[in-house]
């Protein structure tokens, strides 16, 4: 919901470092990796009880997440880029709530696996929608220009990453929080549910 403001207001400083980055040879796909080690090691510190140094590995992670479609604009955008963009993007939002639950698997284990849960829904009914998007050759540029179809919702991007903000700021709160948001994230799966059925009429698929 929020992820159409946020860019307006970070993109044009992202493609200027996107830019200086791609003319100096570094690759989109080295900055998604990067950025998903980032976010991999501020889930082990998570884990480990270091939440506020993990929140700013969170932000490096994100930003540089958010750079690499830019270095991607400046030079060459790929199949595989936007391919590995995603994925790894997915391997970030399962890490960060299975590290709260490794912190403290009594208080968080069952609200922690309802919140990965609802991102596996969620982001099902996500790239559901845009294979068949894709099919019928539909596009939309609501979030920037993607490799794949990006369709809105309520829990998008940075809600998530406010979310996760709050988790390591106030890690008591984890499992009220994740309740909470997991309730937001199987909505926006439904609503998008109710979207394709609107969109994708009930006729017979192509071969």
């Amino acid at each position: 919901m929020m992820d159409g403001t946020a860019r307006k207001m970070i993109q044009p400083g992202l493609d200027q470092a996107g830019s200086w980055l791609a003319a100096r040879g570094v690759k989109a796909d080295h900055v998604t990796i990067f950025a998903c080690l980032v976010g991999l090691a501020a889930a082990g510190l998570i884990a480990l009880d270091f939440m506020l140094i993990a929140l700013v590995l969170v932000i490096v992670s994100r930003i540089c997440d958010g750079l690499d479609g830019s270095v991607a604009r400046a030079s060459q955008r790929t199949d595989f880029g936007g391919y590995l963009d995603i994925t790894l993007d997915f391997v970030f939002y399962g890490a960060v709530p299975l590290a709260f639950v490794i912190h403290d698997p009594v208080a968080n284990a069952l609200a922690g696996a309802a919140l990965i849960f609802s991102f596996y829904v969620n982001g099902a009914s996500f790239l559901a929608y845009a294979i068949v998007a894709e099919k019928r050759g539909l596009s939309t540029t609501s979030r920037g220009v993607k490799s794949i179809y990006f369709t809105t919702g309520l829990a998008e991007a940075s809600e998530t990453y406010i979310v996760f903000g709050i988790f390591c700021l106030w890690p008591a709160w984890f499992a009220p929080v994740a309740w909470v948001f997991a309730a937001i994230c199987l909505y926006t799966a439904l609503s998008r549910i109710m979207q394709a059925r609107a969109e994708f009429p009930n006729q017979p698929s192509e071969a």
